[in-house]
């Protein structure tokens, strides 16, 4: 019997983790179509293109329109979702991508003296235009899973077609609005509602910490290195000994609790420490760790995946004993 051809559709394909998952899929072995609003094939920051780009199939798209990408739903195996917006009405996104420091600390900035919800329903109708954290991290993922959750298949699965929705450990409060966080939690719960009474259907929510790209994120990387370096030393540091992420916690425990616990359990004073805990992730890894969890045979994959998960998924422990053994 011939091994049935996986194919996923990326939502947001020509982004940062987007691309990175269409490249590691086609890699492993699966077809890979994108949806995306401009619908351009994925570029580099120089502007070259790939050869594994020409393998894909780009199509124009909006995640909040299920008509536009409807026909794609029947004929894949897995969805994943990826677009989302860690500031809202910012263009933190492209400085970064520029590499751009003032912007994208200006970008910071402006969100979070802006950053409370407002009251006024003219400015939340104006703020859900401009892409808000409810209208991009939840609404587009919602609509999307719903859209594929009631497709009809055509293609043969060798087990429950999953929904991969790229969500996020609480490791940036207060450096990022609470809201970033509580409608990424508020999309999990939202799509395991819709997915749980369906055989047919899991929902598998990664969440990493902050994603780095030494060549197309430069600007990140030096960030990347002090949270590494941070998290390693208080990997190591005796039980007894305090530590900073310790400290916080400590403090943390005398606020006042979260206004929505349900999604954010615990203090900003919280999330700092395990800012500096949780190790920073490289994207190769992130899609890594999503193709597997895309491929059908995989039922057991499926809930929230942190960074330890995640590392466990790709067999973190395992590659890192190879490459010590091969410089032996």
């Amino acid at each position: 019997m011939e091994p049935i051809v996986q194919k996923i559709l990326v939502v947001g394909g020509n982004g940062f983790v987007g691309s990175t998952v269409c490249r590691t899929a086609l890699a492993r072995g699966m077809q890979v179509a994108s949806i995306s609003s401009s619908g351009r094939p994925w570029q580099t920051p120089k502007g070259h293109t790939p050869s594994w780009v020409h393998k894909v199939e780009w199509h124009k798209g909006d995640a909040l329109k299920p008509e536009t990408y409807a026909h794609l739903l029947p004929g894949v195996t897995a969805v994943v979702h990826t677009i989302g917006t860690l500031f809202e009405k910012s263009g933190y996104k492209s400085a970064v991508k520029d590499g751009n420091v003032p912007r994208v600390l200006s970008s910071a900035v402006a969100a979070l003296t802006g950053a409370g919800r407002s009251a006024n329903p003219l400015e939340r109708e104006e703020k859900r235009r401009e892409g808000s954290y409810e209208l991009v991290n939840r609404d587009s993922a919602l609509k999307v899973c719903e859209a594929l959750v009631t497709s009809q298949p055509t293609v043969q699965t060798d087990g429950p077609r999953a929904f991969i929705y790229i969500s996020a450990e609480d490791c940036l409060r207060p450096l990022v609005p609470s809201g970033y966080i509580e409608s990424k939690r508020e999309a999990e719960v939202g799509i395991e509602n819709m997915i749980k009474a369906n055989p047919n259907y899991r929902g598998v929510y990664i969440r990493p910490s902050l994603i780095y790209h030494p060549h197309f994120r430069p600007i990140m990387s030096p960030v990347a290195a002090l949270l590494d370096l941070s998290a390693t030393i208080h990997a190591r540091a005796p039980a007894s000994l305090p530590t900073p992420a310790s400290v916080l916690r400590r403090l943390g425990d005398f606020l006042p609790r979260p206004a929505r616990p349900d999604l954010t359990p615990d203090s900003p004073l919280h999330a700092m420490a395990r800012a500096l805990t949780i190790p920073p992730i490289h994207v190769d890894h992130v899609a890594e760790a999503i193709c597997i969890a895309a491929d059908n045979a995989r039922t057991d994959v499926r809930g929230p995946y942190g960074v330890p998960e995640i590392r466990a998924l790709i067999g973190w422990h395992q590659k890192g004993q190879q490459q010590a053994a091969a410089h032996a």
